[in-house]
């Protein structure tokens, strides 16, 4: 199964600087920005504040005896941190292991797409016309994304700390890693990897209304505090990383932690996990994402509903924060 685990841990980070845990011939490279709490354009988005991963595996990943693919990792982060904004994003030679893997895992989840992945993907994914053949380039994709609703995709190398994440979503950025899952288990990745940001978030994307309400997550994460925070990394994990819709009486998955696992799909569809309503402003429970597939699955009634629900969230936190509303966007 592709079961995409990110490893978060209340706000109780393990912020590291670039290429933690770089193999020792590779010293890491300095970290370029600053974080800034209200960002003012995506320049001021730092994409080198990583919660691990480069080289520094935990024991549990297939890569973990793998020298070599460490190794490859590094080399792959280190294209993330060489690339400037407005610069094409450095293009990677994927090797033919790394080739066969994407392939092995777009030809199975393209067999579970057309009765599990919600109608806004179906339309959306043939635009950028992914083959099980030819590993895409981020510089490709993001072209072909930038002309359906404007956003762009930046090069990071590896998970990032939620506060930069979501700021880039703010200005419409959508950050992806490059590099691709261990061969040995072509069916699991404990972090996103290149296969988990283009078959499961890329093509939603390409989608007015669903980039939009995207788009509010991040705006609403501006000058937030901790706390609040964590509240937007749990609506954008139970959305955009798990979130479900009804179609025609049946779930329908929009999120991409389900449209890149086959494994996750197949339990969705089984009716194996709860489903519930989901109000972006109330309290949300505890991430599941250490004890298997999801255990609940909750259910958006729509992209501009969700829009609408986390503008008004923003502009309610804004007040109390401040004692003036923020406008909406």
């Amino acid at each position: 199964m592709v079961l995409v685990s990110l490893r978060l841990e209340a706000l109780e980070f393990h912020v590291v600087g670039p290429l933690a845990g770089a193999h020792p011939s590779q010293p890491a490279t300095p970290s370029r920005q600053r974080s800034f709490l209200y960002p003012r354009s995506i320049h001021e988005v730092d994409n080198g504040r990583l919660l691990g991963f480069g080289a520094d595996l935990a024991a549990d990943h297939p890569g973990f005896h793998d020298e070599e693919y460490k190794q490859r990792r590094v080399d792959i982060a280190r294209l993330a941190f060489s690339h400037e904004i407005g610069q094409p994003i450095p293009r990677v030679e994927y090797t033919a292991e790394e080739a066969a893997t994407w392939g092995s895992v777009m030809r199975e989840l393209e067999q579970l797409f057309p009765a599990h992945a919600c109608s806004t993907f179906l339309q959306a994914y043939p635009q950028f016309g992914f083959s099980p053949d030819t590993v895409p380039q981020l510089c490709d994709v993001s072209e072909v994304l930038q002309r359906a609703t404007g956003w762009r995709i930046r090069p990071v190398a590896g998970l990032m700390h939620p506060r930069d994440f979501l700021a880039g979503l703010a200005f419409r950025t959508f950050h992806s890693t490059q590099y691709m899952r261990h061969t040995r288990q072509p069916g699991y990745t404990p972090e996103p990897d290149l296969c988990h940001e283009l078959l499961g978030h890329v093509a939603m994307l390409a989608d007015p209304a669903y980039a939009k309400m995207v788009e509010a997550i991040g705006v609403a994460s501006l000058g937030a505090s901790d706390k609040e925070i964590w509240h937007l990394t749990k609506v954008y994990w139970y959305t955009v990383e798990f979130g479900v819709v009804q179609e025609g009486g049946c779930t329908k998955a929009f999120g991409a932690g389900i449209l890149s696992s086959y494994g996750e799909m197949k339990h969705m569809a089984a009716g194996g996990a709860e489903l519930l309503p989901l109000d972006p402003v109330a309290l949300q429970p505890k991430m599941s994402y250490k004890d298997g597939f999801q255990k609940a699955y909750y259910v958006l009634e729509g992209f501009e509903q969700g829009t609408r629900k986390l503008q008004e969230w923003a502009r309610q936190s804004t007040r109390d924060r401040t004692g003036h509303p923020t406008g909406s966007t």
